[in-house]
């Protein structure tokens, strides 16, 4: 006489049997979890998931404009707000740094961040104009 445990098993085996096999490359994710990338009958038109994966603005601006907002925020704030990880928040603080773009004072265990906001933007396009003047666009002209 059989085990109720082994029983199971075969039961479970059985029921394994009866489950067709993904083919190879196929995706793992239910289909009820999958959302068409355009609505149905409008080939070529983006969805809105798609339209709001990109912006005007870098991330190198996203982090001026928040630490032109409060130079006292730590930057995992500054990573929430901008929507990356506060690594990457670090790398681009870096960056800014060797750039001249903004200078980082200690201040007890927190850091303050002074931008230069006089210093011309980068692209050959965009130089006549400095980091100031994209801040008083993005903030406000009291700014």
């Amino acid at each position: 006489m059989r085990s109720p445990k082994h029983e199971k098993d075969v039961v479970n085996s059985e029921a394994r049997k009866s489950v067709p096999r993904k083919a190879a490359g196929e995706s793992r994710v239910k289909p009820s979890s999958v959302k068409p990338s355009a609505p149905a009958g409008k080939a070529g038109t983006k969805s809105a998931e798609t339209e709001a994966q990109w912006t005007f603005l870098s991330n190198h601006t996203h982090v001026l404009v928040c630490l032109a907002a409060d130079a006292e925020q730590t930057l995992r704030d500054v990573a929430s707000k901008v929507g990356i990880t506060e690594r990457a928040v670090q790398r681009i603080v870096s960056e800014l740094e060797a750039a001249g773009a903004l200078t980082r004072e200690r201040d007890g265990r927190r850091n303050r961040y002074r931008l230069d906001t006089t210093l011309p933007l980068r692209h050959p396009l965009e130089r006549h104009r400095s980091i100031g003047d994209v801040l008083a666009l993005v903030l406000g002209k009291g700014r």
